[in-house]
Formats: C-alpha cells, sequence, structure tokens
C-alpha cells in the first residue's frame, strides 16, 4: 500500500502514466493504431535528448544488421532501417545543440580535420546548386552530413573517454560478427562457391564487395582489440573469436579488393613498426607513381596477357585481379572509370553534381568499353571509386578534397602512432588508421560511403584519431611534462 501511494505521489510518473492510458484509449476507441507507436516515439526523443550517448550506440549496433528498403523491394526508396531516420534525427539535435550552445567539444571545431571536411562539404553543396539533379545531390548531401555530424563531430566528443573507443569498436563488431556467421552458413549450403558468395551476406548487405569491405576495416580492429589492457579471460576468449570468424568471413568473402586493402595496411603498419618518417613515404609514393606512369605501355600489354578468370580456387580468384582482357567484372569497372573520365572532361570545374553519377553516365559508355554485364539504361550503379566518382561529381576540386581527407589521414595516423607511449593507445591509434587505410585502398575499385555499412566506421575511425590528438595524447604530454 505504501508502495501504491508513493507512486502515485510520483507526479511525472503520474503524468506521463496518463498520457499513456490516454493515447491507447483513443487509438482503441477511434482504431487510430499508429497511435500505438507514440508512447515509443516519446521515450525515444527523451533518450535522445537526455542520454544521446545510448542511441548513438544502439545506431552504431544497428547498423551491420540495418537492412535498405530498396534492395528488399519494400519501398521505391534507399534508405537503411533502423539506422538512418535514427542518424538523421542525431543530425537535428545536433543542430539544435549547436545553435543552443550545448553542442560537442569547441576543440574538435577548431581541429584541421574539421576544417578540410568542411570545405569538402561546402564544395558538395555548391557543386549541388549547378547539379543536373539538384535533388538528388541535396539527398546526398543530406545522408553525407548526418554521417559525418552523427560519427565524426558527435563521435570525437564522446571519444573523449577512451571506455567510449572501445565500446564503439565492440558495438559494431558483435553484430557484425553475426552477420559473418549468418552468412558463412547460408555460404555453406553451396559448398562455398564463388557464385553463391556474390549473394549470401544479403538483405543484411547488397553484395560481397560491400561486405568485404567492411571485413576489412574491422579486420585491423579485431587484431588491436587483443593488446588493449584489462581483459578478463573470457573477454580475451571472445577477442579472438571475433578475429577467426572476421578472418574466415574475409577469405570467404571472395572480395579481392578487401584482400588487396588488407595486405597494404599490414605493408603500411610494417613501415610504423620501423618508424619510418612520413616524408620518406611520400617521397617512395611519388617514385612509385612516377615509375608507374611512364612505365604503363608495357604494364597494360602484360596484364592484357592475363587470362585467369575469377574462380572458386582462392589462388585463381587472386590472380584474376590483374585480367582486364576478359574479366567481365573488372572490364565494367574500367567502363564506369572510362565514363567518369568523359564525364570529367565534359564537365571538369563543377561536375555533374553529387550522387548523379548513376543517372548520367550512360551515354558516355563506348561500343569498345562495353561488357556483357553494362546496361543500356546505365543503372547498374556509381563509378566504383571514390576518387573518380567525385572527380565526375564535383569536378577537380572534389576529387582534391576527397584526396586531402586521405592525406592529413595519413599525416595524423603515422604523427599519432609515433608519438604515442602507451601500449593502448598505439593500439587504438593503429587499429582506426589501418582500417582507414584498407577504405582508402578498398577505394579505388569500389565505393560505399553513401551506405550506413561503411560511413559509420569510416567517420567514426576519423573521429577517433581526432579524439586521440586533442584529449588523449594531450594528456599524455602534460603528465610526462609534469614529471
Amino acid at each position: 500500500m505504501k508502495a501504491f501511494t508513493a507512486l502515485i505521489q510520483n507526479k511525472p510518473i503520474l503524468f506521463w502514466g496518463s498520457i499513456f492510458a490516454l493515447t491507447q484509449g483513443i487509438a482503441v476507441a477511434f482504431e487510430m493504431y499508429f497511435l500505438f507507436i507514440l508512447p515509443a516515439a516519446l521515450f525515444a526523443l527523451w533518450l535522445a535528448i537526455h542520454k544521446i550517448e545510448w542511441v548513438w550506440f544502439f545506431s552504431v549496433m544497428a547498423t551491420p544488421l540495418s537492412i535498405n528498403l530498396e534492395e528488399m523491394e519494400v519501398a521505391h526508396i534507399g534508405m537503411y532501417l533502423p539506422t538512418e531516420p535514427i542518424i538523421a534525427a542525431l543530425l537535428l539535435l545536433m543542430i539544435f545543440k549547436i545553435i543552443s550552445g550545448k553542442s560537442v567539444d569547441r576543440r574538435i571545431f577548431k581541429h584541421p580535420f574539421t576544417y578540410i571536411i568542411g570545405l569538402y562539404l561546402l564544395w558538395m553543396v555548391f557543386t549541388a546548386v549547378t547539379s543536373e539533379y539538384p535533388l538528388v545531390s541535396f539527398k546526398f548531401i543530406a545522408t553525407r552530413l548526418w554521417f559525418i555530424s552523427g560519427f565524426y563531430l558527435l563521435g570525437a566528443h564522446l571519444f573523449q573517454d577512451l571506455s567510449n573507443i572501445k565500446k564503439f569498436f565492440a558495438s559494431y563488431l558483435a553484430p557484425l560478427c553475426i552477420v559473418i556467421i549468418y552468412t558463412v552458413t547460408r555460404h555453406a549450403q553451396f559448398n562455398f562457391d564463388k557464385e553463391s558468395a556474390h549473394w549470401v551476406m544479403e538483405p543484411l548487405f547488397k553484395d560481397h564487395t560491400s561486405y568485404g569491405a567492411v571485413l576489412a576495416m574491422f579486420f585491423p580492429v579485431s587484431i588491436g582489440l587483443l593488446f588493449l589492457k584489462k581483459k578478463s579471460p573470457l573477454v580475451t576468449f571472445l577477442m579472438y573469436a571475433a578475429l577467426l570468424i572476421v578472418s574466415i568471413g574475409l577469405v570467404l568473402s571472395f572480395t579481392r579488393a578487401a584482400w588487396v586493402s588488407v595486405v597494404v595496411a599490414f605493408g603500411v603498419l610494417l613501415i610504423m613498426m620501423l618508424r619510418i618518417p612520413l616524408k620518406y613515404v611520400f617521397y617512395g609514393a611519388l617514385i612509385s607513381g612516377s615509375v608507374f606512369y611512364f612505365s604503363w605501355n608495357t604494364i597494360q600489354q602484360q596484364l592484357g596477357q592475363n587470362k585467369q578468370e575469377s574462380s572458386d580456387k582462392l589462388d585463381e580468384h587472386v590472380s584474376s585481379i590483374s585480367n582486364v582482357s576478359s574479366d567481365a567484372s573488372n572490364l565494367e569497372r574500367l567502363n564506369r572509370w572510362h565514363c567518369a573520365m568523359e564525364m570529367f572532361h565534359r564537365r571538369p570545374i563543377v561536375g555533374w553534381g553529387p550522387g548523379t553519377y548513376q543517372f548520367v553516365y550512360a551515354p558516355f559508355q563506348q561500343a569498345k568499353d562495353r561488357t556483357i554485364i553494362s546496361t543500356n539504361n546505365g543503372d547498374g550503379g556509381n563509378a566504383h571509386s571514390e576518387y573518380l566518382g567525385p572527380l565526375a561529381e564535383e569536378g577537380v576540386l572534389g576529387l582534391l578534397l576527397f584526396i586531402s581527407i586521405f592525406v592529413y589521414t595519413l599525416v595524423l595516423g603515422f604523427k599519432l602512432f609515433y608519438a604515442a607511449v602507451e601500449k593502448e593507445h598505439r593500439a587504438i591509434i593503429a587499429s582506426a588508421f589501418l582500417g582507414l587505410i584498407t577504405y582508402f585502398v578498398h577505394g579505388t575499385l569500389n565505393n560505399y560511403l553513401d551506405t550506413d555499412k561503411a560511413s559509420v566506421p569510416f567517420w567514426g575511425f576519423i573521429g577517433i584519431l581526432v579524439a586521440m590528438d586533442l584529449f588523449h595524447l594531450k594528456k599524455q604530454e602534460q603528465a610526462i611534462s609534469n614529471k
């Protein structure tokens, strides 16, 4: 009786309980059944205002398991549920907080990375105004904006607490392992052949290449987690299990670009472990690029002699990476790249508008470039490149700004790794940095930053590097100077 008396004297509970009863009564009486979700919506709004980190981590956990409505043929709208509505709501909340002066830590806005990303977005808005399809471009910018605000700005703010970085890794990795187990189980029913590897991850991932790209991003993370301190035997076991699951998933994804990106990432790790200055890395890249450019005719002749088709056998599948004479996938990629270059030549300054490539590239296909998987309507997807896509859509400055994000990631990643003293700090920096390296390498052959699957870790990893730079290594430097 005392508990009941205390309950009815609690005004907030009494008020919200009355609202709940009233809405449910109206829903039943007038058959307005949509009101049944009102209490849940109000609770979600309360969480977003008072416990924004709970909503944020939920969106991270939901990302590997999200489903695209368009691919499910539920609606003619390319929206990922439940993640994109939540992330869009976080953007609106961020705007409200900025206006009210209660935004993220101001030091994040003053970081060089924020300036680069800001210029990247500003140029995107400018090219949307001149776009061939402005509505498409502004929708594209909206999705890019809510990923950046949610997982770069808000992410960097939350990552002031080092434990939140570990939670971010785990929150994405745990459901990703569920996706891998689901995919491998389905794949086993087809004896792990290459053809079924293209679609067994549906509807959670649209194809094996986007699936492989995300697995590659989290392969360094699954290794880096092993070097974090204060782990119980159970947690250690789960981390080794996650590494094994991600490794199996990566191999069975049959995604050649993902395999290459992981090899390159570990080459970068070797350079970091040897503590080679970044300027020598740039010199080496410049020399290699020059040799590649001036030897292109010879290289092209040698590539033309490779007749190895993609295969169920892993060694043959790896060999088919450089087959540009008969492999349909590789040839179609070249077709898309040629279209992107022709689009750039037609509009070199402002491009055709963000997100418009797939709607305008069809007339730029040449008969000699077309393949058995080319489409007359040009409705087969994007430019298959994070570099040529912006070049065609946003002109030369769009490409340069995306490259500047890549270059500054290299600069910041090497700087932080070399400056870190604590083993755990180095493990976190290397995990996020090498995960980004895999995506930048993979980005030469595919582009997925228009999806939640890749955008959440991509911008989140950049947020981790910025947080380590602003908050954690600064504390380390202060602690060393005080000794």
